[in-house]
């Protein structure tokens, strides 16, 4: 006895350990419930037949599992024309039991029962005799039961199991009329076969399931993550919605500037006449037209394939770097290469073009925007 309180009791501190260290979900007082029943049948232990001498048994048991590994359950079984008494039952047995999962002890929980289990029972529980009014009085007495439990955990949810249980019950003290010791002669082989049912847990399971433990501090730092995140977020939206607007601009104005007009100023001197101007400009030193400036020569030269009549002069201008004599020839070299461009790539005559060097320019007040040649239109 002392030995079997003292397993009970190193099981409970066991318990108590595990399920401080493991996070679960579903371990309330009302999860992890089962309740099954029993078929089989008891056969002696020694000096019988094994199947000659089994008879029937049936039975009811109810369980609560505290940790996916340790469980606690509560069993009643009765058995049939064990002794010679007529009642319906000849013995009952009601025991509390300790369950323990082999599989999850010594392989730990994944966090979904197994396909197939080993379950350990052990307990202890009243015995008691049935015997008619003829025989006497019933009898009581003490009983341990050890054996093991095969369980095949069925379906996806595992919210059935069907198990094989032997199992060895001891009559401890032989009806009450002798010491409590462990006798094989006071002993029966109890072999059944349970259907068991599991209550749907608090978490929407029928079993234990694995959650990750966070602390405050992991929380917090978790929040504040999201938030900078979000904020970020906020700001990249309101970037793109700028960047968008920017380009709804761009492509406004770049198509106002396409079906605009040439633009047409009225001579200060004749108002008679219409004057069309375009200015190229070069870089620093340069003589050569820039693919930038190519428009600004097109509008010219469809203006005069569209004006027969019509002439242009090109004035060449330099900014005031370098000496004077140089920013007098490259003032001249960029008209003639407008001019050039004018004759050779859009075919207009060389007749109708007046290019002239007018060396420094001094229209801008910054310098180097005077880098320039101008065509004015002279319509006739």
């Amino acid at each position: 006895m002392k030995k079997i309180f003292a397993g009970l009791l190193l099981s409970g501190i066991a318990i108590c350990h595990v399920s401080g260290q493991t996070a679960l979900e579903g371990n309330k007082f009302s999860d992890n419930w089962s309740i099954g029943i029993n078929v089989g049948g008891v056969t002696p232990l020694t000096h019988h037949s094994f199947f000659k001498n089994m008879r029937s048994a049936v039975g009811v048991h109810v369980s609560k599992h505290l940790t996916p590994t340790f469980g606690l359950g509560f069993e009643a079984m009765g058995y049939f024309n064990t002794t010679k008494s007529k009642t319906a039952f000849d013995e009952s047995n009601v025991s509390l039991l300790g369950l323990v999962n082999l599989n999850n002890l010594f392989g730990g929980y994944n966090g979904i029962p197994r396909s197939f289990e080993i379950e350990a029972v052990a307990g202890i529980g009243w015995m008691h005799y049935y015997v008619g009014r003829n025989m006497g009085e019933d009898q009581n007495g003490m009983s341990t039961k050890l054996g093991l439990n095969f369980n095949f955990n069925l379906g996806e949810s595992k919210a059935w199991t069907l198990a094989l249980k032997p199992a060895l019950v001891y009559d401890m003290n032989s009806m009450g009329t002798k010491p409590v010791y462990f006798h094989s002669g006071r002993a029966v082989w109890e072999i059944s076969a349970g259907f068991v049912y599991h209550f749907r847990c608090s978490n929407g399971e029928h079993h234990f399931t694995k959650v990750r433990p966070y602390d405050q501090s992991e929380f917090d730092a978790l929040n504040a993550q999201i938030n900078q995140l979000r904020s970020e977020l906020e700001r990249n939206d309101n970037v793109l919605q700028d960047a968008n607007q920017k380009v709804i601009d761009l492509e406004t104005a770049l198509e106002e500037y396409k079906n605009r007009e040439p633009k047409i100023v009225k001579d200060t001197i004749d108002n008679s006449k219409k004057t069309l101007e375009s200015v190229i400009t070069f870089r620093q030193g340069r003589i050569t037209i820039d693919n930038s400036q190519l428009p600004n020569v097109e509008r010219i030269a469809i203006y005069l394939r569209n004006h027969k009549e019509a002439g242009v002069v090109i004035k060449g201008y330099a900014s005031p770097e370098g000496s004077e004599e140089l920013n007098e020839r490259i003032a001249r070299q960029r008209a003639e290469a407008v001019q050039k461009m004018l004759v050779n790539k859009y075919g207009i005559s060389k007749e109708r073009i007046v290019a002239e060097g007018q060396g420094i320019g001094y229209m801008f007040e910054e310098p180097d925007w005077n880098r320039v040649s101008i065509c004015t239109i002279n319509s006739k």
